[in-house]
């Protein structure tokens, strides 16, 4: 059987992140994770552009249009979205959640989902470089991997 997997290999293309201002303090930390991860994994810091949007509703449209640019190898959404009183919470998360996917459907461009959707600030400080790691972190070495991955089956 012949396996084919992503490798976590240094990458000559650019890199996309899209981050929400809403929740900015908890957001600046996934940022801040990405970044981190890229500059282990031998993504130099000229090869990253970062672009604010609103809030988490509002990043698949400008992913979308990114990822139509061909600039990018992927683009990773970057949001954090906790629950409150009323609905808007489910709203918003569907709406990025799906939005994100079919980005990258639409497109073929790796398109990260790094968006929390916690009950809690305490649970999404934890995935912000608390307890539960930096989803961050995680959100770049899943772009890397799908890049290299590409890579392999001829893929952009």
């Amino acid at each position: 059987m012949n396996i084919i997997e992503g490798l976590l290999t240094p990458f000559a293309g650019r890199f996309a992140i899209v981050a929400s201002r809403f929740n900015q303090l908890i957001v600046d930390r996934l940022i801040e994770g990405a970044e981190d991860a890229f500059t282990r994994h031998g993504i130099a810091d000229d090869q990253l552009d970062l672009i604010w949007v609103p809030g988490a509703f509002e990043l698949p449209f400008i992913a979308k249009k990114l990822a139509e640019s061909q600039k990018y190898a992927a683009v990773i959404c970057l949001g954090c979205v906790i629950k409150g009183e009323t609905d808007h919470y489910d709203y918003v998360c569907s709406q990025a959640a799906g939005g994100i996917a079919s980005v990258a459907i639409e497109t073929g461009i790796p398109v990260i989902f790094g968006v929390l959707t916690c009950d809690t600030l305490e649970q999404a400080q934890n995935r912000a470089g608390g307890k539960a790691g930096n989803k961050g972190s995680d959100s770049a070495l899943a772009a890397i991997e799908l890049v290299s991955l590409l890579n392999q089956l001829g893929g952009k």
